[in-house]
């Protein structure tokens, strides 16, 4: 009786022993959760205002750049425009005074002034500086010799800086707000002789820039005041704010955007205000130089970075809530954790007091505990079975582990020599060599990587490889193509060469060839990447397409030369010349055109290669165009006796495709050349319209002898001809039909041939029909 009294009730000494051991583990869990949910809770306080507020603030300032960027690139294509604009009216012949009378050539000012709302004035200047004719009859007869677009026109310089009106403030309506300013652009204009007669000017108003910056400012309205200015090559401000226009500014943003271009900062302006500002200057667009204006875009540095602070304030206060709520939450699970252990531990002092019990862990217990609990009771029944069995394992133990242990040494030797063997395969390349994990972090990056793009190995493990050699314009693509590999395992980029650009730990950008693989490895697949710099080679094709490119600039104008003075030698200008002679100038003017058709040639190819050939399509009928070409190589054709025929059916009349005129033109001359020349004297060549497959087709169709079948796969290649004595005689620099097919190519179009012997070669141009209004 007394001994089961004593297993039910424990002594007070023995409960007291237990107490502390109880309660100290549930006190001390919930003090670990407690300092722990506080450390997450400051560490993501103090991530979130480093890192998310900067990139916030970064990103706030990055936006006012691009406004500005946005800004300036408006003005200067604008600009360019109108500059293209006036150059091109000041070559038009209906305008020059031996073409059209005085009313027709006002008419056609007034007709250019009405299609574009911000020519205030246009008008046309002889050379005494008196006003011949202006659109709407402004000025004419008023002397503008003293005007400085005037002058500075006939000395070449054709754009000048914003000025307030003189001559028309008075005719013009008046401009509310502000007085009424221009943009002057201005050309010469020549007769047919090429003589300069006079100067064509326009004042282009300055409230075209207004709307250029209520258009790129407005839809920020939302996100605070923001102000854009326009400051001129001197500092002075050309639009902006009414208390500052006029006036010239020295601040750190204009310095900057001298050296730089484009960026941002925080500055102080003379109002005492701080602001964050986005500036950019122009430096001109083509062929317009550009006056040098500045773009600023600032706003209120407070109201600027408003969501950085709201974002750490809402990060504190989410901070302090999470805080409190895991010290309460780890308290309680601390209690439920401690719970069956102390029931465990009672029943283990019964045990140790000498009472042959089993452990019990009770109602409540959760799976670890009563799984602890029988485990315990299955050792105690096996201890001592246990005990003998293991002496006798003792004795073969350390063999056994001895044996293991070498076996693992020399799988570790070899995986080591293994990952040097590769290591050192990839430190000896010469290409840089980087590895990244399918989450875009940076694995390894070997020392061709650190020459090429200035950053150590330990500085870049573990950083997102985007964010240090992509440009920020790629970037979401390069995140969506590392993400398409993670979804779907594939790529069209992987195992191919590709060029790129990238950028050094400098931000300055430049070309490589880049080869990526997925390869396997211990912590899962990873993206294997060669790279290899051909900043090099890239220079020498400029150099190689610069050269060309000057090489038949500087042939063709002594060419041009020799053909006007074998041309006038040929008409007789010399008098009549002995038969012999004759017969080698002859000679002599046509190899001249040979080689100026050469030259021109290679000079469109240049173009085309570089991506400069300019191209002005717009919708118009096809008929107009086919019959201009045809009009103008009837001369050629008769010289060889050729017939030139047009067909045309009725419901083609109409077609019309969105075209440049004059390169169109220039492939169907092209395609009309060569039919003549390989047609027999007598024969007919024809150019037909109609439609097809849903496209305009044009047809060159002429009466040759066929193209031979082992050259026409090579018919679109560069300097390629037919081997045959027949076409050595007809001359050519065998580039026609490559142009041809490149300028077919930039109007969305196809060319395409049928050929057979001795029936002849048909040449097709097919080209997407203009949409119908």
């Amino acid at each position: 009786m007394d001994r089961s009294t004593s297993t039910s009730q424990p002594t007070p000494a023995a409960a007291t022993a237990r107490k502390p051991a109880r309660h100290g583990l549930g006190t001390w869990l919930a003090l670990a959760f407690s300092l722990l949910s506080i450390i997450l809770t400051v560490l993501m306080v103090e991530v979130v205002d480093v890192a998310a507020t900067g990139q916030i603030e970064a990103s706030i300032g990055q936006g006012l750049r691009e406004l500005a960027v946005q800004t300036a690139d408006k003005l200067e294509r604008g600009m360019y425009t109108r500059y293209r604009e006036v150059r091109l009216l000041a070559q038009r012949r209906d305008l020059a005074p031996a073409t059209n009378d005085l009313a027709e050539r006002r008419a056609v000012l007034d007709s250019i002034k009405q299609s574009y709302e911000f020519y205030d004035w246009i008008g046309m200047a002889g050379l005494d500086g008196r006003v011949q004719v202006a659109a709407g009859g402004l000025l004419e007869g008023a002397d503008v010799s003293q005007r400085p677009w005037f002058g500075n026109a006939l000395k070449g310089i054709h754009v000048g800086d914003v000025h307030e009106a003189v001559l028309l403030a008075k005719l013009l309506p008046r401009q509310e707000g502000e007085p009424r300013r221009f943009v002057d652009v201005a050309f010469p204009y020549k007769d047919a002789q090429g003589k300069t007669i006079g100067v064509l000017g326009a004042h282009l108003s300055w409230q075209w820039a207004r709307s250029i910056e209520r258009s790129v400012i407005a839809p920020l309205s939302k996100r605070g005041k923001v102000d854009a200015l326009i400051i001129g090559n001197n500092g002075t401000v050309l639009l902006g704010p009414s208390n500052l226009q006029g006036k010239k500014l020295d601040l750190a943003s204009l310095r900057a955007a001298q050296r730089q271009d484009a960026g941002y900062l925080v500055e102080r302006w003379p109002d005492g205000t701080s602001y964050l500002v986005g500036f950019s200057r122009g430096r001109g667009f083509e062929s317009y130089p550009g006056l040098g204006w500045t773009v600023l875009v600032r706003q209120a540095e407070l109201d600027a970075y408003a969501p950085a602070r709201d974002l750490r304030r809402r990060a504190l206060f989410s901070g302090l809530a999470l805080a409190a709520l895991f010290s309460i939450a780890g308290v309680v699970l601390a209690r439920y954790i401690t719970r069956p252990l102390g029931r465990l531990v009672s029943e283990a002092e019964r045990i140790r007091g000498g009472e042959n019990v089993p452990l019990v862990s009770g109602r409540g217990s959760y799976v670890e505990v009563e799984t602890l609990s029988a485990t315990l009771n299955a050792l105690l029944s096996d201890l001592r079975q246990r005990r003998h069995e293991l002496k006798g394992a003792n004795a073969t133990l350390e063999a056994r582990v001895e044996a293991r242990t070498r076996e693992l040494e020399q799988a570790l030797v070899a995986v080591r020599a293994s990952e040097q063997r590769i290591g050192a395969i990839v430190e000896a390349a010469q290409d840089a060599f980087v590895g990244v994990d399918l989450r875009g972090l940076v694995t390894d990056w070997n020392s061709a990587a650190e020459r090429m793009f200035g950053w150590k190995r330990s500085e870049v493990l573990g950083w997102p490889m985007p964010e240090l050699i992509v440009p920020e314009r790629f970037r979401p693509s390069t995140y969506k193509a590392i993400e398409m590999v993670r979804a779907t395992g594939y790529s069209p980029l992987l195992e191919r060469r590709v060029e790129r650009l990238v950028i050094d730990r400098q931000g300055v950008e430049f070309p490589i060839e880049m080869t990526a693989g997925l390869a396997s490895g211990g912590e899962g697949s990873f993206f294997a990447v060669f790279l290899h710099d051909i900043s090099e080679r890239r220079k020498v094709e400029k150099l190689k397409s610069e050269f060309v490119a000057t090489v038949s600039h500087e042939l063709r104008t002594p060419l041009t030369s020799i053909r006007a003075s074998l041309s006038m030698l040929a008409d007789g200008i010399a008098g009549d010349l002995p038969p012999d002679v004759a017969g080698l100038v002859m000679i002599a003017h046509d190899s001249c055109e040979r080689l100026v058709r050469l030259v021109n040639d290679v000079l469109d190819i240049q173009k085309i290669e570089a991506g400069s050939m300019e191209f002005e399509r717009h919708a118009q009928p096809l008929l107009p165009v086919a019959e201009h070409a045809l009009a103008g190589m009837q001369g050629y054709a008769g010289q060889l006796g050729v017939t030139l025929q047009l067909e045309c059916e009725e419901a083609a009349h109409a077609l019309s495709a969105a075209i440049d005129h004059d390169r169109l033109v220039q492939v169907l001359t092209n395609l009309l050349s060569n039919a003549i020349k390989f047609s027999p004297r007598g024969g007919r060549v024809t150019l037909a319209l109609c439609l097809h497959a849903g496209r305009a087709r044009l047809s060159v169709r002429d009466q040759g002898g066929g193209i031979p079948e082992a050259f026409q796969p090579r018919v679109f290649q560069r300097f390629a001809q037919a081997d045959g004595a027949d076409t050595r005689q007809k001359g050519g620099t065998g580039l026609g039909l490559s142009i041809s097919k490149s300028l077919v190519e930039e109007h969305g179009g196809q060319i395409s041939f049928e050929t057979a012997p001795g029936a002849g070669t048909t040449f097709h141009v097919d080209l997407p029909l203009a949409p119908s209004a």
